[in-house]
């Protein structure tokens, strides 16, 4: 049976740099995952799941040896975030505003997990059990046993980062809130004519809003939000009859496109009633899930693991036990507020943007212009969204 500090159910992105995290603190972690990355090739066609990776994430990244990798494979820097409605009230965020080269980096989501998974490898506290599925678990007065589909593990805490679907909340008995927002979001992969590659823009418009996350090379992925049905027709069509329904669709700055490749997911926001319960922890998804409409989510995930290993840090320094529901407390009271702040803060400018009403559309225009216009503000916002 093996025995360690701290075993983690899900080796995503998240997972897996939670590992990392704690591994570097010289606890012993093992890591529960179905199933490992895919190894890195450059002629691999882009992935469709990217993700927006804020400065303060590419700083934890970069502190726990996994990002340099990560750069030396495939990710896109970007300077400039543009919103707008209409030509009139648009805005524009750039990084010189915070003194920093870029405000983040478009990468896909598995080459950030195998980077990190690289890392993993080669560290002595750390056991990878993969292709390996938890099956219960049980917690006692001093540790969590948990049962597995081929052995058992006994350990001191159980983090849950398996989703948002989360098995280990399920089990834990940790209720959500949350709803449905009734719509559907599209990623689409596509070849650009022009080359943009230093902005990411999001327009919005009254069935929903489109964006533009640049890729390397001329290549970029948008992301299509449109009533579930709309985006059921439109996963239907096929790669021309997208092309063309997005030339409609999406503003005339894209320029002209190529679809390579599309997926479609619905939109919902859950967020755990209770991120500890007892020896069981949640971090990311397992946590909370956000309305991607500011590409927040997995950053807020990777401000959860600092957060985590800064309490258990701690905890250790000044001879406290680290697994202590006491300690482990801590780190939902640091996490809980600012999760909230972000998920009702994005619903905020989604419902905003959403309502069709005349007066308050020109309300949302003249806050746009404003916002665009306020450079105090403006950098307040950017730091903020950047996790500085």
């Amino acid at each position: 049976m093996l025995k360690v500090d701290c075993l983690i159910v899900g080796g995503g992105m998240v997972g897996a740099t939670t590992a990392l995290a704690l591994a570097e603190l010289g606890l012993k972690v093992a890591v529960v995952e179905a199933y490992a990355p895919k190894e890195f090739s450059s002629e691999q066609d882009f992935d469709l799941r990217v993700s927006a990776i804020s400065l303060g994430s590419q700083q934890l990244l970069n502190q726990l040896g996994a990002w340099q990798q990560v750069e030396n494979w495939r990710a896109c820097p970007y300077k400039r975030l543009g919103v707008w409605e209409n030509d009139i009230a648009y805005a524009e965020f750039n990084s010189d505003e915070i003194e920093q080269p870029h405000l983040g980096h478009i990468v896909e989501n598995r080459l950030i997990q195998l980077s990190v998974w690289q890392q993993l490898e080669q560290n002595p506290n750390v056991n990878l059990l993969c292709p390996e599925q938890l099956v219960s678990y049980s917690q006692t007065k001093d540790e969590v046993v948990a049962e597995l589909s081929n052995s058992t593990v006994t350990a001191r805490i159980l983090i849950g980062a398996d989703g948002a679907n989360s098995q280990v909340r399920t089990l834990a008995n940790i209720g959500t809130t949350g709803w449905d927002y009734q719509q559907s979001a599209m990623l689409i992969n596509v070849k650009t004519e022009l080359p943009q590659q230093d902005i990411t823009w999001q327009h919005f418009s009254p069935t929903g809003p489109v964006a533009y996350l640049p890729m390397p090379g001329n290549n970029g992925s948008l992301v299509w939000y449109h009533s579930r049905d709309e985006i059921k027709r439109l996963s239907k069509l096929s790669n021309v009859q997208l092309t063309q329904a997005i030339t409609q669709a999406f503003p005339k700055r894209l320029g002209g496109i190529e679809v390579v490749a599309k997926g479609a997911f619905n939109l919902t926001r859950r967020h755990a009633n209770q991120y500890v319960k007892g020896r069981v922890i949640l971090v990311g998804d397992s946590a909370h899930t956000i309305n991607p409409l500011a590409g927040q989510g997995v950053n807020l995930g990777f401000k959860d693991i600092k957060a985590l290993q800064e309490v258990i840090a701690k905890a250790i320094g000044s001879g406290e036990n680290f697994d202590s529901e006491e300690v482990l407390k801590r780190y939902e009271r640091s996490r809980r507020a600012d999760n909230l702040l972000m998920m009702s803060g994005m619903d905020a400018i989604y419902g905003t943007f959403k309502n069709k009403s005349g007066p308050l559309k020109l309300l949302r225009n003249i806050g746009v212009f404003a916002a665009h216009r306020a450079p105090i503000l403006k950098e307040k916002a950017l730091a903020y969204a950047c996790g500085l």
